[in-house]
């Protein structure tokens, strides 16, 4: 039988670690713990909380689940798969927020600001980002939503918002369900298609960004075309 968490030490515990030592100190499933707040027979929210993380494999994996999907989960239920939904949500604002007044001029600026939403996601999302002269964000618009594989859209589709909010240049971005961030032969002809419209509206493509997971492709989470010089 399984400890509960009051009968663990109080240093050991994960809410009194956190008032101690700050939310650092605590591992993903003692993070995810605290929000479970209880168990089930037999398993403590920690225990539950490492159930989760093996389960979908990662933190990523498991902030890609709806809070339907999480209320299904032994052990969750609808109110704690409300309170997992809902940290994993403020966690990608807060993600963006603290990028979005800085100019997205760096290929590591945009994928810090839309990685923590993007790789969640089981579908390809693409998306513009609308720059003002100083490469600063005027807006972000998802231009299509697809099944894993394909999302990728018409050019106009991607130049009209920045047409319409008088951009300086836009920025290209879409993620791989897979997590691999290398470019297909379909991520290399649209990014073609891109420049050449691009060019005739004199509407400058600063970067094609593929995002994926760390660890892949030498490291990185991600893919820039400009970073890799792929675009001209």
């Amino acid at each position: 039988m399984a400890q509960t968490i009051h009968e663990l030490p109080p240093e050991d515990r994960p809410r009194e670690k956190l008032i101690a030592r700050g939310a650092a100190a605590l591992s993903d499933s003692e993070l995810i713990a605290i929000l479970l707040r209880t168990g089930m027979q037999g398993a403590n929210a920690i225990d539950v909380a490492r159930q989760l993380l093996e389960k979908f494999g990662s933190l990523s994996g498991l902030a890609r689940c709806s809070a339907k999907e999480l209320a299904a989960i032994k052990g969750v239920g609808p109110a704690k798969a409300v309170q997992l939904a809902a940290a994993f949500g403020l966690g990608a604002r807060l993600a963006k927020e603290t990028v979005t007044q800085a100019p997205l001029d760096q290929p590591e600026a945009v994928y810090r600001m839309l990685a923590p939403e993007m790789r969640a996601l089981r579908q390809e999302s693409l998306r513009v980002l609308l720059l003002d002269a100083s490469c600063r964000l005027i807006r972000m618009e998802e231009v299509s939503l697809g099944t894993a594989g394909e999302s990728m859209a018409h050019p106009r589709e991607i130049f009209r918002p920045a047409l319409v909010y008088s951009a300086s240049a836009v920025i290209v971005a879409h993620n791989h369900p897979s997590g691999d961030p290398k470019p297909s032969e379909a991520d290399y002809r649209f990014t073609r298609r891109l420049q050449e419209a691009a060019q005739l509206l004199q509407i400058p493509l600063f970067d094609h960004l593929i995002i994926g997971a760390p660890g892949r492709n030498g490291g990185l989470g991600y893919t820039s075309f400009r970073e890799a010089r792929l675009l001209s």
